[in-house]
C-alpha cells in the first residue's frame, strides 16, 4: 500500500515538473497535470491540494536529496580546497540529473521570489555556515581574501549559466551542433574548478 502511494507522488510529481517546464506555474492548469500523471483530478488534490504544495514538492525532493551532500563536504575535515572540489562535483552532479531546473527556478523566481525563498527556509538551508566555512579558510591563509558571498556566487553563476542558457549557447557559440554542445557540457566539471582554484590561489 505504501509502495502504491509513493509510486502514484512520483508519478505526479513527475507530470508536474513537465507541465510546470512547458507553462510555468502561472500557466499550468491542475486538471493538465492531472492528465499528464493519467489520473483523475480528485486523486491529485488528494495528494496535492495545490501548484504551490506540488512546487515545493518538486523542489524539496531535490534540496533533500542535495544540500546534505554539499553540506556534508563543506563541514568535512578536508582541507578547502578539496571540499572546494567536491562540492562543485556534486551541485554539477545535480544540475546534469536536472538540467531543466536553473531555467525552471529563474522563471518561477521572477514571478514570485516569496515561493523559493520559503522553500529554502523551510528546508533548513544555511548559507551563514558555508560564508564562515570560506572566511575561516581566508583566514588561515588557504585562500585569498574577498567577500566569501561573491565566490559563492561566482561558482553558482559558472555551473548554473550554461544549464539555464543552454539554447542560446548552442546557438551563439556552436552553430546550433548538439555534439559540439553535448562535449562542451561535459567539460565544465574540469574548467570550473580549474577556474575556480586558480581565482582563490594565494599569489
Amino acid at each position: 500500500m505504501i509502495d502504491k502511494k509513493e509510486n502514484t507522488e512520483e508519478k505526479i510529481i513527475d507530470a508536474a515538473r513537465s507541465v510546470f517546464i512547458k507553462k510555468g506555474m502561472d500557466g499550468a492548469r491542475m486538471q493538465e497535470i492531472a492528465d499528464e500523471a493519467g489520473i483523475n483530478k480528485a486523486l491529485l488534490h488528494y495528494y496535492f491540494r495545490s501548484k504551490e504544495k506540488l512546487f515545493d514538492a518538486i523542489l524539496g525532493k531535490i534540496i533533500k536529496v542535495a544540500f546534505p551532500k554539499i553540506s556534508g563536504i563543506m563541514v568535512s575535515d578536508a582541507d578547502f580546497k578539496t571540499k572546494l572540489v567536491q562540492a562543485i562535483d556534486a551541485y554539477l552532479d545535480i544540475l546534469f540529473k536536472h538540467p531543466y531546473l536553473p531555467a525552471f527556478v529563474l522563471k518561477e523566481v521572477s514571478r514570485d521570489p516569496n515561493v523559493f525563498i520559503k522553500i529554502i527556509v523551510k528546508r533548513g538551508l544555511n548559507p551563514k555556515l558555508v560564508f564562515k566555512i570560506i572566511e575561516d579558510a581566508m583566514d588561515r591563509g588557504e585562500i585569498v581574501k574577498m567577500k566569501p558571498q561573491h565566490l559563492v556566487i561566482n561558482i553558482i553563476g559558472l555551473c548554473v549559466f550554461p544549464f539555464a542558457a543552454r539554447p542560446i549557447i548552442e546557438f551563439v557559440a556552436f552553430d546550433e551542433d548538439k555534439k559540439a554542445t553535448d562535449q562542451f557540457f561535459k567539460e565544465r566539471k574540469a574548467v570550473i574548478k580549474e577556474f575556480v582554484l586558480r581565482s582563490i590561489e594565494v599569489k
